[in-house]
């Protein structure tokens, strides 16, 4: 069954290497060209992630390097790999061919500039996450004791990603700025997290803000991490799939799909440890879930919610 995984870190991994891992069977790649290949990944989701350690006036830059990994490794080295540049490119591709599509996880290397935002769409970004786990001049994180609220600025991107047909991620925001998402964005998403009821963790959402994307006609991506799908590790497939289960209670069968983070974290739940095992998991939500529900787990939900070109008034 085709995937579609909307988060993943290649493009970090690719960037630290400094051109030593080939982006089609590097082993410590987990979303390498083969391993996506064989997990029957349709569509690959490549998130641009600047360490906080970089400095401030070296973080476009860094951004920029990422993005020429992506075009020059990812896809000017693998014929099959095939831009997604708008959201009906999902319904060109053809038998054999992989979807990529590039991701902002943070915009920490923008500053106060949007002209640089415009330029990272202008590139190929297609979902934009204000920030990572802490606070930068947009919004605070997850991870961000002050836990306040998007500012002045954080509220323009989301107005810039709404006249962009542009995903807002609020995966890593934390409460207050996930509330201020919901009340602008237009198409709000969840990348990569889980359910805060079943495993309380900053990163995963709660019940209230489940129900909230799912009322906005917004997608959870369930992540396989298992810092985010069981308190006590080791974590197991079987633990992943409570949480689906958990936000489909919640209503949103129709609204959930996938956000492995292979390549962004260092734990593993056995079994689905990279790309290549990815079927491991279609296999055992088959097993609790009608094949047009897994189906829309895998890929459809995320094609039938994708955002909708506006009618422009004329």
């Amino acid at each position: 069954m085709n995937i579609i995984d909307l988060h993943c870190d290649a493009l970090l991994k690719l960037w630290e290497s400094e051109g030593k891992s080939p982006f089609l069977n590097a082993p410590e790649v987990e979303t390498n060209m083969e391993r996506l290949k064989k997990g029957k990944i349709k569509v690959q989701g490549f998130a641009i992630w600047i360490d906080p350690v970089i400095n401030s006036d070296q973080k476009f830059q860094v951004a920029l390097e990422q993005i020429d990994l992506f075009y020059q490794e990812v896809l000017g080295k693998n014929s099959a790999m095939k831009q997604i540049k708008s959201w009906s490119d999902f319904d060109e591709l053809n038998d054999g061919e992989i979807g990529a599509f590039l991701t902002l996880e943070g915009v920490e290397a923008i500053g106060n500039d949007l002209t640089r935002l415009r330029i990272l769409y202008q590139l190929g970004v297609m979902s934009v996450g204000l920030t990572w786990n802490y606070a930068n001049l947009a919004a605070d994180g997850a991870m961000e004791p002050r836990g306040a609220g998007l500012t002045t600025l954080g509220k323009e991107i989301v107005q810039l990603n709404n006249e962009n047909e542009v995903l807002t991620d609020v995966s890593h925001l934390c409460e207050r700025s996930f509330w201020d998402v919901m009340e602008i964005a237009r198409y709000p998403i969840a990348s990569h997290s889980n359910s805060k009821t079943l495993c309380n963790h900053p990163r995963n959402l709660d019940d209230e803000q489940a129900k909230a994307m799912f009322e906005k006609g917004g997608m959870i991506h369930a992540v396989y991490s298992p810092d985010f799908v069981k308190t006590e590790s080791p974590a197991t497939i079987a633990d992943l799939i409570k949480h689906i289960d958990h936000f489909c209670g919640l209503g949103g069968v129709k609204q959930i799909g996938l956000g492995s983070d292979f390549d962004g974290i260092n734990l593993k739940i056995q079994g689905l440890e990279d790309a290549s095992q990815s079927q491991n998991l279609i296999n055992e939500l088959l097993k609790f879930f009608k094949e047009e529900e897994v189906k829309g787990f895998a890929y459809q939900n995320f094609l039938n919610n994708r955002p909708k070109p506006l009618v422009k008034e004329r």
